[in-house]
């Protein structure tokens, strides 16, 4: 790698000492894994935190999204979009639930709850969103259409913590939300993931599946997985938790600069801030109208790599072009989608990325324009 690549994202991490401090205790107690002192300091953190009354912790937000999926009971079809990535889908999928895809909004990439209504039928359980970029959905139209109909709604909110609207956590819509702390998230526990949900009875459910279905000493009455958070990855979220408020500045400062080198050049389009949605900056996706800016997408990107600068197609292809799903589904139903997906480019953001280098990759951008 030289020394001038830019990658698209690059994991915060708070100072050595401090992740020191957090962890030295584990060498007192041996307490590594299963539910330690760690991991219940990081949940009650949490739910302090995004003013919620239940968090449960798993090893990463997609054995978060299969844990509650199950542990909800949930069987037949699940409305979701296509504009994601994998996981949202293949949860539902290896859950034994059918995903129906529903088009996006042309302005913030999320499901377009004006199209839910005609996709519901009897065999529909629930509501699988995606706050797409750190963009809310229309949760209030969402709901409304599932209060109608009596179906759940789970958002996967794997892009929104740290996000509002008004006051309100994104953690507090729907039925439940899973959220991802992967490395490269905004907030990360190096790998892991969460359920922030309003019934605390699902509690003992989740907790129990995430360690094999064992509900006592000598009891096992499900098939569970194995999802624990250890004690290393708590104590990373601990203290990257604290920093949070400083990540989010920084970065903030990172997409201004892109939003005054970029914003008024005509065939890009940046997203524009949601009224009263305080924002987290997880991403900076670039949407290309070929003809007016007079290059593509991809020429932008291949341009880009050209220069040791890493961007990503996100996301690119669709859901419903997997190979995988080869055959059933038919992305034509979802144009929006299909447009949004072949034209945009999330560019490199992370809180210590240098405003010179928001500077080159933006030059190198405009250069690929024609005439």
């Amino acid at each position: 790698m030289s020394a001038k690549t830019i990658l698209v994202t690059r994991s915060s991490m708070p100072p050595l000492d401090e992740y020191v401090r957090e962890i030295a205790p584990l060498w007192e107690s041996h307490w590594l894994t299963n539910m330690g002192e760690k991991h219940q300091q990081l949940e009650a953190e949490l739910e302090s935190f995004l003013g919620v009354p239940n968090v449960a912790l798993f090893t990463n937000g997609h054995s978060a999204l299969e844990c509650v999926l199950e542990a909800m009971d949930l069987h037949g079809k699940v409305i979701t979009t296509p504009f994601s990535f994998a996981s949202t889908t293949h949860a539902l999928v290896r859950k034994g639930l059918t995903p129906v895809f529903c088009d996006i909004r042309p302005d913030d990439y999320t499901l377009d709850a004006s199209k839910l209504e005609a996709l519901v039928d009897d065999e529909t359980c629930a509501i699988l969103p995606v706050h797409v970029y750190g963009n809310l959905c229309d949760v209030d139209a969402i709901q409304e259409v599932a209060d109608r109909h009596g179906l759940k709604v789970i958002y996967d909110a794997a892009h929104a913590l740290g996000v509002s609207r008004d006051g309100v956590s994104s953690a507090s819509f729907g039925d439940a939300s899973m959220f991802s702390f992967h490395a490269t998230k905004v907030f990360n526990t190096i790998e892991g993931g969460a359920i922030c949900f309003r019934d605390p009875s699902l509690k003992p459910l989740l907790e129990q599946w995430k360690n094999f279905g064992i509900t006592g000493t000598e009891s096992v009455e499900y098939v569970g997985g194995n999802a624990k958070m250890n004690e290393f990855c708590a104590a990373m979220g601990i203290c990257n938790l604290r920093h949070l408020g400083e990540e989010i500045a920084k970065r903030a400062r990172v997409v201004g600069r892109y939003r005054e080198r970029l914003s008024e050049i005509d065939g890009l389009t940046l997203c524009a801030g949601q009224p009263g949605v305080t924002p987290n900056y997880a991403y900076l996706p670039v949407l290309f109208d070929p003809e007016a800016f007079g290059a593509t997408r991809d020429d932008a990107y291949e341009a880009l790599m050209a220069r040791d600068v890493h961007t990503r197609k996100y996301f690119f292809p669709l859901i419903s072009d997997y190979a995988c799903y080869a055959g059933r589904f038919d992305s034509s139903l979802t144009p929006v989608a299909q447009r949004v997906s072949s034209r945009v480019l999330t560019l490199p953001l992370y809180a210590d990325l240098a405003l010179e280098d928001v500077d080159r990759i933006c030059d190198v951008i405009l250069s690929v324009r024609v005439g």
